[in-house]
């Protein structure tokens, strides 16, 4: 029986949590070295993803910006002060994949530095839209409110409430 292939989505999803994994391990490596900002984890995991030919140019730079979309959003809850990223999430933590939030949590700490000076203009550019792929939390319906769950990385589909395609994370 032969295996089958992944889908383009599968394929993105796959993608994103490689190119999440590289930019946890530039920033665990650099340890005493200057630590290197999250735009040049993301930069040298595009360019990693492209050389080893596991996504286009393109894909890669998408990949990159929904990643940064999503370290921003964590960086911001934890430089706010909040102590359980389980809050953040919103729903319980156990199920989450345990690698996937290792990773999330390293990267979001360490970015944490990174963005409190630009705490409000990152606010207001981190809109989540239908189509694209996101880390595991919840987003709420820019038009009616309505909250969806990511266990996972996932592609977001529109609202199943108004069919709205815009989004955000929530805020404490």
């Amino acid at each position: 029986m032969s295996k089958q292939q992944p889908t383009a989505t599968e394929s993105l999803i796959a993608a994103y949590n490689r190119m999440l994994e590289r930019v946890q391990e530039l920033m665990e490596d650099a340890e005493d070295k200057a630590i290197p900002t999250l735009e040049e984890g993301i930069k040298n995991a595009r360019n990693k993803a492209v050389e080893l030919g596991e996504i286009t140019a393109e894909e890669a730079e998408k990949i990159g910006g929904w990643i940064k979309r999503d370290m921003e959003e964590a960086s911001l809850y934890l430089a706010s002060g909040g102590r359980e990223f389980a809050n953040w999430l919103k729903f319980d933590i156990e199920q989450v994949e345990k690698h996937v939030l290792d990773v999330l949590l390293s990267v979001a700490d360490r970015t944490k530095l990174e963005l409190e000076a630009f705490e409000r203009s990152i606010e207001a550019n981190n809109i989540y839209r239908a189509g694209e792929i996101t880390g595991a939390g919840v987003l709420v319906c820019k038009d009616c409110g309505e909250q969806m769950h990511f266990y996972e990385t996932s592609t977001i589909p529109a609202c199943a409430k108004c069919k709205g395609t815009k989004f955000k994370r929530p805020r404490q």
